[in-house]
């Protein structure tokens, strides 16, 4: 067990969307993490992705990403898919593979590292609209934003640790609304914050009952920006409570050409409750580190926020 003074090595894994194999597993036993955090969108309903990162060896926490239902949770998808639904249930398969590593509406206590992992809305597409109803009142019996902040404060309550960590699949409202933002909106029009208002109030809410919210992280927002190519999306911002928010959805996260295959963690350390250091590392083939990006800016915040849901 890990002292409360002692370093904790974290790895979070961006978008996967179908980019995860067995280098993957032997490159975090390389890098020594102490808990995988994963953020969803493995592939498009990717049965076999999921049964590998349920065989993950290392302690981890899992949410599935709107990619994980891309046939199911809507009626555009179901049109399109490419299996028999009635032979066929790819949500509840994977939702039986990761058992109770997936943190969706959930939460999962690590008593080894002093924490508790707490899971945002599952299968989310982000953004200020409910979406798909049906789905999720059939799947998790919520038909709203306020019903779904009220599982996630369920969950915060029921932590057996005070400090947390919030993973969601997108991340929460209140972080900005350029398109160059952690979570704003970078196709056309461009400028609007397309973060999570039911993530932002169940955050808030962890930081108001006196909880330690260490870390927010989450993917979806991918890194590169589809309405300008000089300068990639903010990556990790800090709230005026200290909680650090870390967009991991750095994609392609895998890239192979003839002679090498490099991937990307973000690697963060937490100790004392705060995160003392943030990066995007890729590493080659031969496990060795070839670029490291620092995201956390040690002299204080990037950007200071006070996360709201409200406009």
């Amino acid at each position: 067990m890990l002292s409360s003074e002692s370093p904790c090595r974290i790895a979070v894994v961006g978008d996967v969307h179908d980019q995860w194999d067995h280098h993957d597993v032997i490159a975090l036993h390389h890098l020594a993490v102490d808990l995988v955090l994963l953020v969803g969108d493995f592939g498009n309903e990717s049965i076999d992705i999921v049964r590998q990162i349920a065989a993950l060896d290392i302690p981890k926490a899992v949410i599935l990403g709107n990619h994980d239902a891309w046939y199911t949770a809507t009626p555009w998808g179901a049109k399109r898919c490419p299996y028999d639904r009635t032979l066929e249930n790819r949500v509840r398969t994977q939702l039986d593979l990761l058992g109770v590593t997936h943190v969706g509406y959930g939460h999962l206590d690590f008593p080894h590292l002093g924490l508790t992992v707490v899971g945002g809305r599952p299968f989310s597409w982000g953004g200020s609209d409910w979406q798909n109803t049906d789905f999720y009142r059939k799947w998790f019996g919520v038909t709203n934003f306020a019903e779904s902040t009220a599982r996630m404060i369920e969950s915060v309550e029921a932590a057996a640790h005070d400090t947390l960590i919030f993973v969601g699949h997108c991340g929460p409202k209140g972080l900005g609304d350029r398109p160059e933002s952690i979570c704003g909106r970078d196709w056309n029009p461009p400028g609007g914050d397309h973060g999570e208002p039911d993530l932002a109030d169940a955050i808030a809410h962890a930081q108001q009952i006196g909880k330690t919210v260490s870390l927010v992280t989450f993917g979806h927002m991918h890194h590169g920006l589809r309405h300008r190519r000089d300068r990639l999306r903010d990556r990790l911002t800090i709230d005026t409570q200290g909680t650090v928010y870390l967009n991991a959805a750095a994609v392609p996260r895998v890239i192979k050409t003839a002679t090498t295959h490099q991937r990307n963690f973000s690697l963060v350390t937490l100790q004392n409750g705060q995160v003392k250091d943030a990066t995007l590392t890729w590493l080659d083939q031969d496990l060795q580190i070839i670029a490291e990006e620092s995201l956390l800016n040690r002299a204080g915040p990037q950007t200071q926020y006070v996360l709201s849901s409200q406009d």
